[in-house]
Parts: C-alpha cells; sequence; structure tokens
C-alpha cells in the first residue's frame, strides 16, 4: 500500500450521503468499512457499495461521540480488514442553533461531534498511518467555518476549529507518506439541510463525492466545491462586521 486506490476504505459516518458517495466511488477492488451506530442495519447502505465493485463490506459499531472507544476500534479495524488506505471522516451534526443558545449542553454536544471527537479520531489514524507509512485521510470542514456567521456560530465554530486543526495535522504529516484533503463545501443539499433554503452556490452529495475523488487523485491538499466558493471567500473576509454580523445562514 502506497498509492490513492489501495488499502482498505474506512467510512467514518456510514450512513452518511456524502460518505457513501465517497465509498462507493474508491469501492472498485477495494475492502470498505462503514462504521456508524446501530451498524447492524446497514444491510441498504452495504448493497450499495458492493454494487458498486467493492470485494468485502464490513459494516463496524462505532459511537462518534465515545471518545475512549475510537483507538481500540481503529487499530481493531485495521488488524481485522488490513491497513486502512483511505479513511474518510463523514460524521458530524448541524445542531440547533437557537436552541444552543439557549442550552449550554446542546452547544457543547454540537462542538462535541463536529470538532473534539474528528480531533481524536484523526490523531488515532495519522499514528496509525504514519506506522503503515502511507495513507490518505479526507476530512470535512465547510464553509461555515471561513468566517463564522452569527446565525450557525455553534456550528461555524466547530467547523473553524476543525479546518484549523486539519490544516496543522496536513501540515505535520508532509513527509511521512500520509496525506490529509481537506474538503470546504459550500451549502449542501441532502438530508442533513433538509428544510433549509438553498444557499447560493450549493452542491449535492454527488458533486461533493467527485471532487473530493478527483482531488485524491490528483494529490491535492485542499479542495472548495464549488471552486467559485474560494475567491468568494476572500470577498467574504472583508465585509465590514455590522454587515456581516447580519448574514443569513
Amino acid at each position: 500500500m502506497g498509492r490513492m486506490g489501495e488499502g482498505t476504505v474506512l467510512v467514518l459516518g456510514g450512513r452518511s450521503e456524502i460518505g457513501l458517495e465517497v465509498a462507493e466511488r474508491l469501492a472498485p477492488g477495494r475492502t470498505v468499512l462503514l462504521a456508524a451506530r446501530r451498524s447492524t442495519e446497514l444491510a441498504a447502505e452495504a448493497e450499495r457499495v458492493t454494487a458498486a465493485g467493492a470485494t468485502a463490506v464490513h459494516p463496524i459499531e462505532f459511537d462518534a461521540d465515545d471518545i475512549a472507544s475510537h483507538q481500540p476500534l481503529l487499530e481493531k479495524a485495521a488488524a481485522e480488514h488490513g491497513p486502512i488506505g483511505t479513511a474518510v471522516l463523514a460524521f458530524g451534526v448541524l445542531g440547533d442553533q437557537p436552541r444552543a443558545e439557549r442550552e449550554a449542553a446542546h452547544a457543547v454536544a454540537v462542538v462535541h461531534t463536529d470538532f473534539v471527537a474528528q480531533v481524536s479520531v484523526l490523531t488515532t489514524l495519522a499514528n496509525l498511518m504514519r506506522a503503515q507509512g502511507a495513507g490518505e485521510l479526507v476530512v470535512f470542514s465547510s464553509i461555515a467555518g471561513a468566517r463564522v456567521r452569527r446565525a450557525n456560530y455553534v456550528y461555524g465554530s466547530a467547523k473553524a476549529g476543525l479546518d484549523g486543526f486539519a490544516s496543522g495535522l496536513a501540515d505535520a504529516l508532509h513527509g511521512t507518506g500520509v496525506r490529509l484533503l481537506l474538503v470546504r463545501p459550500g451549502f449542501v443539499i441532502g438530508r442533513m439541510t433538509e428544510g433549509m433554503r438553498p444557499a447560493p452556490f450549493s452542491s449535492t452529495p454527488d458533486q461533493v463525492a467527485a471532487a473530493v475523488v478527483r482531488a485524491l487523485r490528483k494529490g491535492r491538499g485542499r479542495v472548495w466545491v464549488p471552486w467559485v466558493l474560494r475567491p468568494m471567500i476572500a470577498v467574504m473576509r472583508q465585509l465590514p462586521q455590522a454587515v456581516w454580523r447580519r448574514m443569513p445562514r
């Protein structure tokens, strides 16, 4: 194992629409692990990935919020199913912003899942892959973290923290044979955002997954989805705070 397209594919968040789309694209000729809570109920997801050409698909029990379980779970997965070639961190919650402003426990829960749990998983996976001398990590940041909006500052701040952590980790991994791809999508139309009005330059899980796999094949370290968001962010960062605090989600 050492090049893109080798080793076991691990999707943390085995029900995630984006995670499954990425898994289907990476599946041909590879073992795929779908990790999620209630892993015994992943039959439909496993069938999709099998149909896409995986040599084997194994559901594994994973609770992102159970930090203590991460290291033994990931070490066991690698021991039982072979070195993890590509790990896709596709778990997360949007949370309820008004509730998070009223209830500190909910605010902490969102940040725990979207930042703290990701730090735990990434650190463990980075150490496993360093020992292998190869591997790919796929991390999903968000436009919400590029400049945090008042309208969704709890989720946005978690994504801002994750973006910073992943950027630093990518630099720390330079020269080790392990690569980190940091994905920065805009509004993604899917289950997570159901009922919300799509923002300009929205994308679908299919479009995000296609961009992820293209970026992996090209050896890229960062990708905006869609690409037009990158210059837009430069403009957004220059807006006066009085204007920015009135920006919608």
